[in-house]
């Protein structure tokens, strides 16, 4: 058998196939009959025809009115702006709603709405229009299989191609459709216009007094305008009444005079849209009268006086007009407190803080500023339907960490929304109020008072029980009257008493009381108010450890009746029934009870929020008869008290221990006297150790309150937020701040000034020579020179040679007003102020005595072109001059033998009118002969002193500074205008166009953004956010941009963090445990012990801080790379990670020593923190760390740290 050489065909060749693919394609199975004409059965479903996709209207009509009888005469249709708009590409209030889940909080992604007081946004009305024209050359005009079509163009050019068409036979009627015919046959939504039919009369000055027709033709009576058509594009924001516009060169605030008697508020306001059972205060009602005229209104007053009807009001008007309103508070638990304040009087109230949330469609919603300011921001829809926002403590404006806040929320309020700002007493309510109305275009009311409901008396306290006990000396009386004698007496009793301490064999001297000495004390204190009935007390302790320790010394006193206990008790039990297992054993939960069983509370931050509300309710009812609290106490909620007590008037702010300001006294102050109750309110500050110096009570006491300033500055999240949004830029809201008040109100002075320095410019001939080409730059180093000298002689002063040859006889060169390169003699250095140099100096009569700027300033730089100084013609004059080091333009080497006592006392008695005649003394005489010798000389042999070589000036700065005087000397002398004969004659022609050119420039800058004073920070912060990504070159926000909007704080390090995977590997209990670390901010506290996991984390944050400061410095930013990283503390981290694992409360606390209070608020921003991070996650989708994030938040919000607030229950 033969065995085959190769395997038998199979398979078909390759080839064969894609031969038979492409030359037979009748084989192939599209062509099989099988797969041809198949029939499907179809169900009809004429239901689905009713549902169409609702396209946005183009246009929308509006109705044209006669002028003069407002007549409907027909309707227009106007092109709708808001077509197409939504949250992702429009401001305007008329685009289209986001979705529900978006109503409250808005989105990252949002565009916020047009803020109101900005210039409407210019569009380029002629590119808009052009893309809408059609352009026949460009379209086709029928289908190539079909024989005809449609015919674009005019009903002309048409009637002609169809003469051509007949003429060639071509016969073809009824295949053409003419658009224009169709569009010309009628206009659309346009009535048939009648005459108006004149309704009473035309307008005419027939019938009109002669007073009358003198007023109608005084003013220019004009007809309103016509209805905006397409091409205007007006901005048509909402539907509601348009916000009062006030003519640009009006004053934007107005002071209400709260004198004046309002007799007919009754019949003003027949039907309030609030009710009281009592009668307004004159400021309530004024404040009312311009609430009910849709009026912005700034109420400054005392505490309690009443502020919170005029807020009242505003809501209620709100709800008349089933609009909403806004109540900020600048904190939390300020907020949770109104939140059951407005509930009780209107049912409509709803609550928004950063973990709960609470009928948010309510039409009164509570929030703190932060959280509008987040809503503004991210576009929410329900700043639509705002009507007022209400501002609480605005004088909050002035914290230094947070103030900024409420300059971005005014900036950014729409034009539709009312304002109403309340706040204690401050001197600059006009200032502030102007500055808002002049953002907001829209004029500000002020109602400010002074007067307080229940007016103050202050004490001082000098006993420390026993005997002295009742020692209280009435320093301030009710009509705020300073009454020296009680000071006086106060230092008396001060110092009787340390007499008979000494007498005892007690220590002298000592700074602090000690315990025992306190407790008696306060044991006295006690008891002289009981006595004197003046409970309950708020006692101010500006710590919270003096606090504590105060407290703890009275827990033997016993202030409430056996009834009162049982109240206490029952409402502390059904208090904290709220917590669960061990938190109702908490050491401090017993603590407390205790207290307040015996009348005596503990207010402050390190007090957990629950118990500090169960404390707050109690004080509210009178059941708590002494309060330590610290300053947070004082702020917002009315909870008076009889009496206030003072422990110290001195506190640490944070960097150093300092007086009350009298802001802050007052805040505090305001506490004691309850309206309707007591007839004053009592003040008494403790004088344990020394009496305070007089001028510091008086100060504190009497002295004007802090004045609102702006603390605006940027944040990086700001920057990103605007950024996103092309029709606004950081710069629009850098020169709406409080900051650029000033400069913002000059800017229609600048550019009137700035037309007419144009304007002269433009009538100065142009100045020619061929020598003095370099006029120019003579003028500039001329310039840069005199201020350069000017610096360098008003820092030289203090150094030692210097100093010692600044003696009287001094020959110098003075550059002062009309005295230029002017020879003088130094009479006198004032030895308290070296600022201040009297000389002597001869002058002409004919020298003017009051030049003009430019006259002086012409002068000044000529002068620059000499070293010698001015030589005078007529020298019979002389004076004394006082002037500062800085008009100083050298130092002579020569010194005159005089007697400069003699000198200034002789020429400041021929001043005196009867003496002006008397010849000058002989030592005068004696200097004016040799002043005037030199003056003949032309001042030969007159040598400067060198600064640096002369007088031993070796300080590094002042040397460079020399230097830079010494090459700008240089760049003026090599100027080749100075060789002209004629150069004096040239500059004075050149100086007129040359400074009016340089005026120009200067105004020109001032109305420029590179004035803003934050410009130089912005465009490093700016290079910062380039350099690590978050924009483009063109400033484009990046994803990571995105993703640091979604941050409350620390945008740029989360963002960091959640890029570059730092969460990646770690569980949710270490993540939730480092990232405490950016709301932890207790500086002194024990250290934690951590885990190596943590250990590495803490690493890789700081690592990364760092590496966000090292840019941060490379572009300028002043702020240390350490104090950046220093920013993040991780004192906390073991106490979050353990309750993070499921560890109790009580346990928890034994990790550290910070208060119950601190760590409980660390742990409720911990999960806003969390929140951010998880939809940061979202952006970027990474669905592994958004679930982690979840699992942090659910294991932290539980027990104690997330129980309800008893407001809102």
């Amino acid at each position: 058998m033969e065995v085959l050489s190769c395997l038998p065909p199979v398979l078909p060749r390759l080839q064969d196939q894609v031969e038979e693919y492409l030359l037979t394609p009748e084989l192939l199975p599209i062509h099989s009959a099988t797969n041809s004409r198949k029939w499907f059965p179809r169900v009809p479903e004429p239901h689905r025809l009713y549902s169409l996709c609702s396209l946005p209207a183009s246009s929308r009509l509006e109705v044209e009115r006669d002028p003069a009888t407002g007549e409907i005469t027909g309707l227009r249709e106007v092109a709708s702006r808001d077509a197409g708009a939504t949250s992702k590409n429009s401001l305007s209030l008329g685009r289209a709603p986001g979705p529900p889940e978006e109503v409250v909080r808005g989105s990252t992604t949002n565009y916020p709405f047009w803020p109101g007081g900005f210039p409407e946004p210019e569009v380029d009305t002629e590119a808009v229009e052009a893309a809408d024209i059609f352009d026949p050359e460009n379209f086709l005009l029928s289908h190539p299989r079909l024989s005809g079509g449609m015919t674009f163009g005019k009903a002309e050019q048409v009637a002609e191609k169809d003469v051509a068409k007949e003429q060639e036979g071509q016969q073809e009627e009824g295949l053409v459709v003419n658009l224009a015919d169709i569009l010309n046959e009628q206009k659309i939504f346009e009535e048939e216009q009648q005459p108006a039919k004149p309704v009473g009369g035309s307008l005419s000055l027939e019938g009109l007094s002669q007073e009358d027709a003198n007023l109608v033709q005084e003013f220019s009576i004009e007809p309103p305008p016509p209805p905006p058509r397409k091409q205007e594009f007006v901005l048509d924001t909402s539907s509601t009444t348009a916000a009062p516009v006030i003519a640009k060169n009006t004053e934007w605030a107005e002071n209400v005079d709260i004198n004046a008697p309002v007799d007919d508020f009754a019949s003003r306001v027949p039907n309030p849209a609030c009710s009281y059972p009592f009668e307004l205060d004159t400021f309530q009602k004024q404040a009312v009268l311009h609430l009910e005229q849709q009026d912005c209104v700034f109420v400054a007053a005392h505490t309690s006086a009443g502020k919170t009807v005029v807020a009242e009001y505003a809501v209620a008007l709100s709800l008349k007009h089933m609009t909403r309103a806004v109540y900020t508070s600048p904190i939390k638990a300020l907020s949770n407190q109104k939140y059951r304040d407005f509930k009780i009087k209107f049912e409509d109230v709803g609550l928004l803080t950063g973990d709960i949330q609470i009928n948010p469609k309510a039409s009164c919603l509570i929030m703190t500023t932060e959280i509008l300011q987040s809503m503004l921001y991210n576009g929410s829809d329900l700043i639509r339907d705002l009507e007022w926002v209400i501002f609480d403590e605005v004088h909050y404006i002035n914290n230094a960490e947070r103030g900024h806040v409420w300059e971005e929320v005014l900036i950014m309020l729409p034009a539709t929304v009312s304002i109403v700002l309340l706040s204690a007493t401050v001197p600059n309510t006009i200032e502030f109020a102007d500055w808002i109305g002049r953002i907001k275009k829209r004029k500000i009311y002020v109602i400010s008072t002074s007067q307080r409901p229940v007016p103050l008396e202050h004490f001082l306290y000098t006993g420390t029980g026993g005997r002295s006990k009742d020692d209280r000396f009435l320093l301030v009386d009710a009509r705020g009257t300073f009454i020296t004698k009680g000071y006086n007496d106060a230092l008396a009793a001060k110092s009787d008493m340390k007499k008979s301490q000494q007498m005892q064999g007690g220590r002298h001297g000592r700074q602090h009381l000690g315990e025992k000495q306190e407790k008696n004390l306060w044991i006295g204190l006690l008891d002289h108010l009981v006595r004197r009935d003046l409970l309950p007390v708020v006692a101010f302790t500006l710590s919270k450890k003096r606090c504590d320790s105060n407290a703890q010394l009275l827990l033997s006193q016993d202030l409430t009746t056996s009834r009162e206990k049982g109240e206490i008790h029952a409402f502390i039990r059904r208090c904290t029934d709220r917590l669960q297992g061990s938190d109702k054993k908490l050491p401090q939960v017993l603590y407390m009870r205790t207290l307040l069983l015996q009348g005596i509370g503990v207010h402050h931050s390190g007090i957990l929020p629950i118990l500090k509300e169960v404390v707050e309710m109690l004080f509210a009812k009178g059941l708590v008869k002494l309060l330590f609290a610290t300053e947070t106490f004082a702020m917002g909620v009315n909870m008076p008290a009889r009496s206030v007590v003072f422990d110290s008037i001195r506190k640490h702010d944070g960097m150093a221990f300092r007086d009350l300001v009298p802001s802050e006294y007052i805040q505090m102050a305001g506490r004691a006297g309850r309206r309707g109750l007591d007839t004053t309110g009592t003040v008494i500050v403790l004088c344990k150790t020394e009496v305070p110096e007089m001028a510091d009570l008086h100060r504190m006491m009497l002295g004007k309150p802090s004045k609102l300033e702006s603390q605006f500055k940027l944040t990086y999240s700001m920057m990103l937020r605007i950024l996103r949004v092309e029709s606004i830029t950081v710069e629009d809201i850098m020169k709406r701040s409080f900051s650029e008040a000033v400069q913002m109100a000059n800017q229609s002075k600048y550019k009137e000034e700035l037309q007419q320095t144009k304007a002269r410019l433009a009538n100065e001939p142009d100045f020619s020579c061929l020598v003095c080409k370099d006029m120019k730059e003579y003028y500039a180093a001329a310039r840069d020179y005199t201020k350069q000298r000017r610096q360098v002689y008003a820092s030289v002063m203090v150094f030692p040679g210097v100093m010692k040859a600044m003696a009287p006889g001094r020959l110098l060169l003075l550059s002062n007003g009309q005295y230029q390169q002017r020879l003088a003699c130094l009479l006198k250095v004032d030895t308290r102020d070296q600022n201040k140099l009297t000389v002597f100096v001869l002058k002409g009569k004919a020298e003017t005595e009051n030049p003009s700027q430019e006259e002086v300033q012409k002068k000044e730089l000529l002068a620059a072109s000499h070293d010698s100084f001015e030589v005078l013609e007529d020298t019979t004059g002389h004076t004394t001059l006082e002037v500062p080091p800085s008009s100083v333009a050298a130092i002579l080497a020569k010194i005159l033998k005089i007697s400069a006592d003699k000198v200034i006392d002789n020429i400041k008695k021929r001043q005196i009118p009867r003496f002006r005649d008397d010849p000058p003394s002989q030592s005068v005489q004696d200097l004016i002969n040799h002043m005037q010798r030199l003056n003949v000389s032309r001042g030969e042999e007159l040598p400067h002193f060198n600064l640096l070589m002369d007088l031993g000036v070796r300080e590094m700065g002042a040397v460079a500074q020399i230097r830079t005087l010494d090459t700008l000397r240089s760049k003026v002398r090599e100027r080749a205008c100075m060789e002209c004969p004629m150069f004096q004659e040239h500059f004075e022609q050149a100086f007129v166009r040359l400074n009016l050119e340089e005026k120009a420039g200067r105004l020109t800058f001032l109305m420029s953004e590179e004035a803003l004073q934050l410009h130089p920070e912005y465009k490093m912060r700016t290079q910062v956010l380039r350099q690590m990504g978050y924009i483009e070159q063109n400033n484009t926000v990046t994803l990571k941009g995105r993703v640091a909007c979604e941050m409350g704080s620390h945008e740029l390090m989360v963002t960091e963090l959640v890029m570059e995977n730092v969460f990646g590997e770690s569980p949710a209990e270490v993540i939730a445990a480092l990232l405490s670390s950016m709301v932890f901010q207790q500086r002194n506290c024990s250290d934690p012990s951590l885990t190596p996991e943590l250990k590495k984390g803490v690493k890789q944050f700081k690592e990364v801080a760092r590496n966000i400061g090292r840019v941060q410095k490379d572009c300028g930013l002043l702020e240390p790379v350490e104090d950046f990283v220093d920013q993040f503390n991780f004192g906390l981290t073991e106490v979050v990670y353990q309750w993070a694992c499921g560890m109790p409360f009580n346990k928890i606390m034994e990790l550290t020593d910070v208060q119950e209070g601190v760590t409980v608020k660390c742990i409720q921003r911990l999960d806003e923190v969390l929140k951010d991070v998880k939809n940061a996650a979202h952006i970027i989708g990474d669905p592994n760390l958004r679930e982690k994030m979840e699992a942090a938040s659910t294991a932290i919000k539980r027990d104690i740290v997330f129980t309800p607030s008893l407001y809102t229950q």
